[in-house]
């Protein structure tokens, strides 16, 4: 009986989670479309971002500068993954690991030593809080993070039609035809991944103004919930989205769909300790879901095939 009141009352909190978290998925989306590789890098930068920006604040500096600190220390975290696999020659699924890895102890020396730092509402000036989420208000972050997402889209719309964006893209689409054509692939894969990073440590930024606190486990899993939004957004979107700007603005769909079924289902009543269960489930069927799709497709060619071979 109380399904809809609660489901309703907690939905603001999920398109304002769902709007943020997809401004990390466009940053998972570069990697996992644009580039084509596997970066795992982004589990650590979800909580480098946040951290960075955290601290700076605590510090006394402005949250703008805070925020842009927090987009430089993930291109940073972006670039030795990129070093990782360019340079030293490693995959780069496994590079992006262990710059994760690395970032474990790194995200524990930004925040003291301590692996939960809150910042007061109260007392500093934050783009983004929890407390605003039901206003009528130019501070519901729902507002700020769809302008924040709009201005980001933006620029990389503009970035990716540009030459050196145009050489990522041709990179990631096929590396050996750019290596022939001059283009220098090992330094726009490191461009990408500094680039997509960057992106995930701003939202990290604004997730943990949005929360009040960072957590040195905060980009566990992130991963999973960056390729939801990806694949979600693909699989309902990829018809009538062909503009790239128009995919991205997919991934963020997908990102805020993603975490309405996640309060769907909670409301419902699932154990909040099966729930990255549940989403791992929840990535593996829209995975499946194109080759499902594909496998549908040439089980119906092959019978008007075999229909049409005697008139040949």
């Amino acid at each position: 009986m109380n399904f809809f009141p609660s489901l309703l009352n907690a939905l603001p909190g999920a398109l304002a989670q769902g709007l943020i978290w997809g401004l990390m998925a466009i940053g998972v989306y570069i990697t996992f479309k644009v580039l084509d590789l596997a970066d795992l890098t982004v589990d650590g930068t979800m909580c480098t971002g946040g951290a960075v920006c955290i601290i700076l604040m605590t510090h006394g500096v402005n949250v703008w500068v805070a925020m842009l600190c927090a987009f430089i220390a993930g291109m940073i975290a972006g670039a030795v993954t990129g070093l990782f696999h360019t340079v030293m020659g490693i995959p780069a699924i496994l590079a992006g690991i262990l710059t994760q890895l690395a970032l474990f102890s790194m995200n524990l020396r930004i925040m003291g030593g301590k692996a939960n730092q809150a910042i007061n509402p109260d007392k500093y000036d934050l783009l983004v809080s929890l407390r605003n989420v039901k206003k009528l208000s130019f501070e519901n972050p729902i507002l700020v993070t769809l302008i924040f997402t709009a201005v980001v889209i933006a620029l990389l719309y503009w970035f990716f039609g540009t030459e050196v964006g145009s050489g990522i893209r041709a990179t990631g689409a096929n590396p050996n035809m750019s290596r022939a054509q001059g283009i220098n692939v090992d330094r726009n894969k490191v461009l990408g991944l500094m680039l997509s990073n960057g992106i995930v440590a701003l939202s990290s930024a604004l997730y943990t103004q949005y929360q009040g606190f960072a957590d040195v486990n905060a980009g566990r899993g992130a991963i999973v919930i960056g390729l939801a939004a990806v694949i979600i957004g693909d699989v309902i979107f990829s018809r009538i989205f062909r503009n790239f700007a128009l995919k991205l603005v997919s991934v963020s769909i997908g990102a805020v769909i993603y975490y309405v079924v996640i309060q769907i289902v909670l409301t419902m009543g699932l154990n909040s300790n099966d729930l990255k269960l549940f989403s791992a489930l929840v990535v593996a069927v829209f995975l499946a879901v194109p080759y499902w799709k594909s496998k549908h497709t040439r089980s119906k060619v092959k019978p008007a095939a075999a229909k049409e071979a005697p008139h040949a």
